[in-house]
């Protein structure tokens, strides 16, 4: 079975957790980061990619007052945010719609901002999908990107490391029942390339004025890149 196929399924199957675990595990951090990342979101049409549940996309609808489509190839997670939106009664500002970032839809130069939070890790062919994102971005528009990562602090990183790989996984494998989804999420995130080696990447798809800010230490880094 294609990778792509397989992240698919590990997702539909964790769907229903996905939020609580998220919540429970990051002690409701994952909120703060997200409204860091607002701050470089002004424009009013955003794409947000591997939208999930739809946290994001519901926190720049609810926050920047503007029209979020979300896209995601995991119908079950497109189910749970269906619903939060249709909560949140926001259900004329933000869609969501089963795509792959390797292959949108939508013409060129047609977003203001492109987000990804938690995401881009479980893309296929990321260089694909960067030239995707920035095909659909309007000159001078945003690509606002939330990653997880690991702290550069060496004894920080080791305690991170340890309940990342081995507590996290427990959680996760009770939450849902499928404890090897939530060992793919750390090897995932461990895997990941390192700030200067993302961002020389970033560069080398067309970006510029790319950014970087470490968040709680480097659990989560932030990136901002533009399209020239």
């Amino acid at each position: 079975m294609p990778e792509k196929e397989k992240i698919r399924e590990m997702f539909d199957s964790i769907a229903q957790e996905y939020d609580a675990f998220n919540h429970l595990t990051s002690l409701g951090i994952d909120r703060i980061w997200r409204r860091r990342a607002l701050r470089y979101i002004d424009g009013p049409q955003v794409l947000d990619i591997a939208c999930g549940t739809g946290d994001f996309a519901i926190t720049i609808a609810q926050r920047r007052h503007c029209g979020v489509v979300g896209v995601d190839i995991s119908e079950g997670m497109l189910a749970q945010m269906r619903k939060k939106v249709e909560a949140a009664h926001l259900d004329k500002r933000v869609s969501c719609e089963l795509g792959d970032c390797a292959d949108l839809r939508f013409r060129d130069s047609y977003f203001d901002n492109v987000t990804v939070a938690f995401g881009v890790r479980n893309f296929e062919d990321r260089e694909a999908c960067l030239k995707e994102i920035l095909r659909v971005l309007r000159p001078g528009g945003k690509f606002v990107m939330l990653e997880l990562g690991v702290p550069s602090w060496r004894i920080v990183r080791r305690l991170y490391e340890w309940y990342f790989t081995r507590v996290m996984p427990l959680i996760g494998g009770r939450l849902s029942g499928n404890r090897a989804a939530y060992k793919y999420l750390p090897a995932s995130v461990l895997a990941f390339p390192a700030p200067k080696e993302w961002t020389a990447f970033l560069r080398s798809c067309g970006f510029t004025d790319v950014k970087h800010r470490a968040l709680s230490l480097g659990i989560c880094r932030l990136y901002i890149a533009v399209k020239p």
